[in-house]
Order: C-alpha cells, then sequence, then structure tokens
C-alpha cells in the first residue's frame, strides 16, 4: 500500500459516486483518478490496465461531451436504453479486445497476469463507452468486470484497491437502481 495507492482509490470512489449520481462533475474527477491508476499501475506491471487508463482518459472526455449534450431541460442527464443489438454488438468488441490484447501482452511483455488484465481492460471500455451513452446496462457490466477485478487485485496485494473495486460493486448496484429509475421516468415523460 502507497500514499499513491490511497489518494487514487479515494478520488475514484468520488468519481463513481458522482457517476452513480448523474453528476457532472464526475468527469473531471475521474480524469485525475485515471492519472493516478496510470502511474500505479505502470509501478506494479498491470500494463493493460495502465493502457486502459490512458484509454479511459480519452473516453471520459467523450463521455464529458456526450453527457452535456444528453440533458433535459432542468439540466438532469438523460438515461438512454440500450438496444439489444448493441449489445450484442459491445459484447462481442470486448471478447475481440480481450484477445487482441492478451495475445499481444503474453507475447510481448512481462505483463502479471496477460489474460485476466487484457479481458478486464476490454470489457471495461465497454462499460465505459456505455456509461458515456448514459445506458443504465453499463452498470451491471461494471458490477461482473469489478467482481473479477477484487480478485486480480487481492492476488496482486493491491489491497486498498481491492477494496475500491468491492466499494464500487456496491456503488454500481445504487448506479443501476438509479439509472434504470431514472430512465423509467424519462421513458414516461417521452410518451406523454
Amino acid at each position: 500500500m502507497t500514499a499513491l495507492e490511497i489518494v487514487a482509490v479515494v478520488v475514484s470512489f468520488a468519481g463513481i459516486w458522482l457517476t452513480a449520481t448523474r453528476r457532472m462533475l464526475c468527469w473531471p474527477v475521474s480524469l485525475v483518478a485515471c492519472a493516478l491508476y496510470f502511474k500505479l499501475f505502470l509501478d506494479v506491471r498491470l500494463y493493460a490496465d495502465m493502457v486502459l487508463q490512458a484509454l479511459f482518459g480519452l473516453a471520459i472526455i467523450y463521455g464529458w461531451i456526450a453527457w452535456t449534450k444528453g440533458q433535459d431541460d432542468a439540466g438532469e442527464v438523460v438515461v438512454a436504453p440500450l438496444r439489444p443489438g448493441r449489445l450484442a454488438a459491445g459484447l462481442a468488441a470486448g471478447a475481440v479486445g480481450a484477445v487482441a490484447i492478451g495475445w499481444f501482452t503474453s507475447r510481448y511483455t512481462d505483463a502479471a497476469l496477460p489474460w485476466m488484465d487484457s479481458g478486464l481492460t476490454s470489457f471495461s471500455l465497454v462499460a465505459q463507452y456505455w456509461t458515456a451513452r448514459r445506458h443504465a446496462a453499463s452498470w451491471l457490466l461494471w458490477i461482473a468486470v469489478d467482481s473479477l477485478y477484487v480478485g486480480m487485485f487481492v492476488f496482486k496485494g493491491l489491497l486498498p484497491t481491492a477494496g475500491l473495486y468491492a466499494a464500487m460493486i456496491v456503488l454500481a448496484v445504487v448506479g443501476y437502481r438509479r439509472w434504470r429509475a431514472a430512465g423509467r421516468k424519462d421513458a414516461s415523460i417521452a410518451i406523454a
């Protein structure tokens, strides 16, 4: 456990909470968390997760823009449904990405857990994209991914980070419930 890891945990928790409550401040806070975790993952040789943080940085900028455009008249972020075709495409992209990243990191790096790290990285990108697109289903994917991350971080001895990911599972459940309820409300307003 390092000071860097502790600060990264606190900032990440704040960013996830702000996302679950659909607050625009989630984006700059999450961008700082990405930078902190980029350095931490570099230090412990989880290269796919390190690259993931850089990609999350780009996705955060995209999400920030998308959420700015996806607000109702009251300034609330509107939850959008995830169509079955887009769900299938996202999961397929996650699987293809997992194989591609896993093959690369297992062959060309000294990554500690190349296949697990790569699979979680790929599906995290899908979940982040769905979050940026304001889909409540993103939280279900986050629950699955974060559950596996807890085990990986315990194995690597990153116990505060494992604790963060365990807390993120709880936040994802809260986020899913809130976003699902907001999506129902938004749909009923659109019908009326």
